[in-house]
């Protein structure tokens, strides 16, 4: 990745008006935004664009954020790539288990701002330099 090149981010997000929310935000912090509204369209978009970064929520029609993270650890192109799960679900074994299946980290939505998730995922990209 060069300098002048925007980190690629795959948001993973069913909820439109979530969608709004990360995509507006992560464009003004200079991310280069990518959008799969299903677990289905993830696996195919992180292998297409291979991002630097997904973020990952694991409620989601066709396919859940489980079976996609395990099917994109699977694949070479985002075996290594950081995976932020962000999702409502908190207890303890939904993180045990996404964390099992290659999550960088785990944030429980209502626990989080934009901001903070912001900073979370700079802090994990900049763990990767």
């Amino acid at each position: 990745m060069t300098a002048k090149s925007s980190p690629k981010i795959l948001v993973v997000e069913d909820e439109t008006f979530l969608v709004k929310i990360y995509a507006v935000k992560l464009k003004k912090e200079g991310f280069d935004v990518s959008i799969a509204n299903d677990g289905e369209e993830a696996v195919r978009l992180a292998q297409e664009i291979e991002p630097d970064i997904i973020l990952l929520d694991l409620i989601l029609p066709k396919m859940n954020g489980f079976e996609a993270l395990e099917k994109m650890r699977a694949s070479s192109a985002n075996k290594t790539t950081p995976v932020i799960v962000l999702s409502n679900l908190g207890q303890e074994e939904d993180i045990k288990r996404a964390e099992a299946l290659g999550a960088d980290s785990y944030l429980v939505k209502a626990n989080f701002s934009i901001q903070d998730i912001v900073a979370k995922i700079r802090e994990t990209l900049d763990k990767r330099k």
